[in-house]
């Protein structure tokens, strides 16, 4: 076997760190490219997962470029202080000052679900910083809400029903379901991330973290109109890639960013929610060719 080949083989090597933000140990995953300038992608996680959904991203492209995959608080490995406040806000100001505190002056962002609202807050934020957007089933339009996603992001505590709803979707089965539904073949799912994702669920204080963040999740929606001002003001350059099968954010979602940045790049392809856990092949090269055409060097 050639140089050229076996080097092609071979996975990145990834470092798994902590660093403290405000009181926030943040734990993450960096990717260690040979090149010291090579391009940043910071990779913003979903619901109910953490940096671990990106793992496989990771070992693929990290040799080549970096890539920066934290937990959110509430999330995965990353520890909070006690009476940490968990809104979209706070969420932002974390990962903002975890930008910060690793010297990130220019990166593009990865936006998956929670991702979205997070990283367009660094937009607004930081708009200088911002090369790129890679936009897999990360909504920013009305359009793209189901009527349960919509319905769900309605509730308010006191609502008839609606800490049962909350129950439900930390169940074991609900997020199973959110790996498989809408995928056409299930068997290319590996049961690994929903079981990683309901380790964390159960770990102490997570439940009342997603609850708090379910019941923000209103404001998100409220911001739409502003990211999309952003979009349309600043016209990153982006990458989007969704599945048509989401039982939350329906394909609408993916097309309406092409009436705020009409030379996006858009794929849609036929799984659910979580893309990359069977698409991982298709995308990703998508995503390679991406990066390297944008200006995401730090």
């Amino acid at each position: 076997m050639s140089d050229a080949v076996s080097t092609l083989l071979l996975p990145s090597r990834t470092a798994h760190r902590f660093v403290e933000v405000d009181g926030v140990d943040v734990f993450y995953r960096e990717s260690l490219p040979e090149r010291a300038d090579a391009p940043v992608l910071l990779l913003l996680h979903g619901f109910p997962s953490a940096s671990h959904q990106f793992r496989r991203l990771i070992d693929t492209l990290g040799g080549d470029y970096r890539l920066i995959a934290p937990d959110y608080p509430g999330s995965g490995h990353t520890v909070v202080p006690d009476g940490f406040t968990y809104s979209f806000d706070r969420l932002a100001d974390i990962v903002e000052g975890f930008t910060e505190r690793l010297g990130l002056t220019r990166f593009a962002m990865y936006l998956f679900d929670f991702g979205a609202p997070v990283g367009f807050r660094l937009a607004l934020r930081h708009p200088e910083r911002i090369a790129g957007l890679v936009v897999q089933n990360g909504n920013a339009y009305e359009e793209g809400l189901s009527d349960a996603a919509r319905a769900f992001t309605e509730l308010t505590p006191d609502a008839p029903g609606a800490e049962q709803a909350v129950l439900d979707l930390l169940s074991p089965d609900s997020v199973r379901a959110q790996y498989e539904g809408g995928t056409a073949d299930p068997e290319l799912i590996a049961p690994e991330g929903w079981l990683l994702d309901q380790h964390f669920l159960d770990l102490p204080g997570r439940r009342e973290a997603q609850r708090a963040l379910f019941y923000d999740y209103k404001n998100n929606v409220a911001a739409y109109p502003a990211w999309q001002a952003w979009l349309r003001e600043h016209r990153p350059p982006t990458l989007i890639t969704w599945g048509t099968g989401d039982p939350f954010f329906l394909t609408p979602g993916a097309r309406a960013y092409l009436r705020d940045l009409p030379t996006a790049e858009l794929h849609l392809f036929d799984t659910g929610h979580f893309a990359l856990e069977d698409h991982l092949p298709r995308i990703a090269p998508l995503i390679a060719a991406f990066l390297t055409r944008s200006t995401a060097t730090p």
